[in-house]
């Protein structure tokens, strides 16, 4: 699997979402790596991980990382963001959660109304089978569609998509069931470590409202609302997103040092 390393300082690893992969934090890298040790995690089945035997599962993908991996906060957006949340619920090697725009479930159910629908990734799945290109395009659009910055964001997303080649089909699949189907509501009370939950008010596929419902049900946990922020937030406000990072980080540190 590959993890690409850069800069110097606390580490730190990031996970990217859907169909993406790590090039895609390419503004939170100029913003961090003079900081921090910054590990950039291409998932199973997407950018140079496309080939990789590692299976697109929360618990291989999970123990693969750590691995390779030295004792860092995590970083993740989206899907990513439940590889973290295993990770950091099985491993002391996680020493904190920042959350972008993630979730423990990305689907209403009982008790969780501020999600999508399940069917939303079901027909996406569908979908991928009659018109990959066209269906990984309009996924992108629902990334951004929201967000003051959309046509800024949706371009990059479109420049980032196959600049590491075309993800793989069956590990899109995989992640569209995982996305569907995982529910680690039950980890968040559970957690030992301080964790940053960093959501767009604009976005259209994980509410800020489920995000700020995850921070309330975790011990120590920061949440952080993006006025005009869409899903990738990252992208259009790129300086808010690293400095409330760089914020966390930094009072991680403090508490170490204390």
């Amino acid at each position: 699997m590959h993890i690409e390393t850069l800069g110097s300082g606390p580490s730190l690893v990031l996970l990217h979402g859907w169909a993406l992969h790590g090039g895609v934090f390419a503004p939170l890298v100029q913003r961090l790596s003079d900081r921090y040790t910054l590990h950039l995690v291409d998932l199973p089945g997407h950018g140079h991980s496309r080939d990789t035997d590692v299976a697109l599962t929360l618990e291989a993908t999970v123990d693969a990382v750590l691995a390779r991996t030295p004792p860092a906060v995590w970083l993740a957006w989206s899907l990513g963001g439940l590889f973290a949340l295993h990770a950091a619920a099985a491993s002391r090697q996680v020493r904190g959660l920042a959350m972008i725009a993630a979730t423990p479930r990305f689907v209403k159910g009982e008790g969780w109304p501020h999600a999508v629908e399940a069917s939303v990734f079901a027909q996406f799945g569908d979908d991928l089978r009659n018109d990959y290109a066209g269906t990984l395009e309009r996924f992108l659009a629902l990334d951004t569609l929201g967000s003051e910055h959309a046509r800024a964001e949706l371009r990059t997303l479109k420049q980032d998509l196959y600049a590491r080649g075309e993800p793989a089909p069956a590990a899109l699949q995989r992640g569209l069931q995982l996305l569907e189907q995982s529910d680690l509501r039950t980890t968040l009370p559970t957690l030992t470590v301080p964790s940053l939950w960093l959501a767009g008010r604009r976005d259209l596929l994980v509410p800020s409202k489920a995000m700020q419902a995850a921070a309330q049900a975790a011990p120590e946990a920061q949440f952080v609302e993006i006025a005009g922020g869409g899903h990738a937030p990252f992208l259009g406000h790129a300086d808010v997103v690293a400095g409330e990072v760089d914020r966390f980080l930094q009072s991680l540190s403090q508490d170490d040092a204390a």
